[in-house]
């Protein structure tokens, strides 16, 4: 998708290239011709995918004729929804996200943790399995709420395992395990936020010019400082997706009145989207084509 991209829009290209330089790798060679067993590294798929949706806003930021009322993403998303209100460049973003991706590697290698999404059951059942699964020091959270009846389980493997036998129990149509380097969005990354912090204390980070909606609280963000807090605290938090997205109707002054632009590679958001606000527009954005229609309609 970014090769074409690229390819087609030099307001990508451009942006593409100057994360290049900023890392000091060709990431964007990596993105276009893989291989993809190193693309999907943690510290090369991070800021790979902040790039992709950063390349996006470049082209259509300029034409989009809408007012933006909030911004937000899962995840590492939450980078590139900070990029979209002006309070970091996509440079900036890209190097802080390498640096986040490295820092969540190392802790997965030193505390080997893992994940697995669960499938048709309620988020409070999920958080009750959890809690029974958790014991002698061997910890496993809901760490993305991402549907009603779609949430990750992430912690120690034997307390995430015990998490999803108690899911299934509590009538879970699937527990699928997930391939990751660690448990991301749990206790486990609490060595990576200390020394995220670190690094967000460090970078150009400006006020955003509209409001950004925290995976950590689901609450608008409006002040730089809050920013950094809250992006360190993400780490070892759940991303509350569900809250956000209504959260960001609510901004927008109701689901009939929301129309949600997603950026980036794929359309699982959107699909998310749906589900949690389903009378909102939504439109995504990740390949040329659907960039060149959107800019069209502009």
């Amino acid at each position: 998708m970014a090769k074409d991209l690229a390819a087609r829009f030099p307001a990508a290209r451009e942006t593409l290239h100057a994360i290049d330089d900023v890392l000091g790798l060709s990431l964007s060679r990596l993105m276009f011709d893989g291989p993809e067993e190193e693309l999907t590294a943690t510290h090369n798929a991070q800021p790979a995918i902040l790039a992709h949706s950063a390349a996006v806003f470049a082209v259509v930021a300029p034409h989009a004729g809408c007012h933006v009322v909030a911004a937000a993403g899962h995840s590492v998303g939450e980078y590139a929804a900070y990029v979209t209100a002006g309070a970091l460049t996509p440079t900036d973003a890209a190097a802080l996200v390498r640096r986040r991706g490295e820092l969540m590697h190392q802790a997965g290698t030193e505390r080997p943790g893992t994940m697995a999404a669960v499938l048709g059951l309620a988020t409070a059942d999920v958080e009750a399995a959890c809690r029974e699964a958790s014991s002698n020091g061997s910890i496993a959270v809901a760490a993305n709420l991402n549907a009603p009846d779609q949430t990750v389980v992430s912690g120690d493997p034997d307390a995430v395992a015990r998490a999803g036998q108690a899911c299934r129990a509590r009538g879970a149509k699937r527990v699928i395990p997930l391939k990751v380097s660690g448990a991301f969005h749990s206790p486990l990354m609490a060595p990576a936020a200390h020394q995220l912090h670190g690094a967000l204390e460090q970078a150009p980070f400006r006020d955003p010019a509209f409001p950004v909606i925290a995976n950590a609280t689901a609450e608008p963000v409006r002040e730089a400082v809050q920013a950094r807090r809250l992006l360190a605290d993400q780490l070892t938090a759940p991303v509350r997706w569900v809250a956000c997205m209504q959260q960001a109707a609510r901004l927008a002054g109701g689901e009939e009145r929301a129309r949600f632009v997603e950026l980036g590679p794929g359309k699982v958001l959107a699909g998310l989207v749906t589900r949690i606000v389903p009378n909102a527009e939504v439109v995504s954005l990740g390949t040329a084509d659907e960039v060149a229609t959107f800019l069209e309609a502009a």
